[in-house]
């Protein structure tokens, strides 16, 4: 499965289970050079999920053989020493991935 198709299947179960979805996509700035316009740190996950019951994630998407950069390992270790949900998310774990976005998350407290 082609990332974009999964990131698209992610999207919709998102808001199919009722979070607030973000996603920043890439544009075509000149004939086949695509950038991601952001101002800040590259590597930034590739959804960040919000929900009143059930939190917050952060979810870098990749295909079955995508690699993580060094950039986005980055961002993965930082939000999850802050104690954010983060996830690297590929298209096997979909069952894991439904689950959880119809599950409320559970205090710690």
């Amino acid at each position: 499965m082609k990332e974009s198709t999964f990131q698209n299947s992610v999207i919709m179960l998102a808001k199919l289970h009722g979070w607030l979805v973000m996603h920043t996509r890439a544009v075509e700035i000149r004939p086949g050079v695509w950038k991601t316009p952001l101002q800040g740190h590259a590597g930034y996950p590739d959804l960040t999920l919000a929900h009143k019951y059930k939190g917050v994630i952060f979810a870098e998407l990749k295909s079955e053989t995508g690699r993580i950069s060094e950039k986005q390992k980055a961002w993965h270790e930082t939000l999850k020493d802050a104690g954010m949900e983060v996830h690297i998310w590929r298209p096997q774990d979909m069952q894991k991935i439904s689950t959880r976005l119809a599950t409320r998350k559970l205090d710690n407290g």
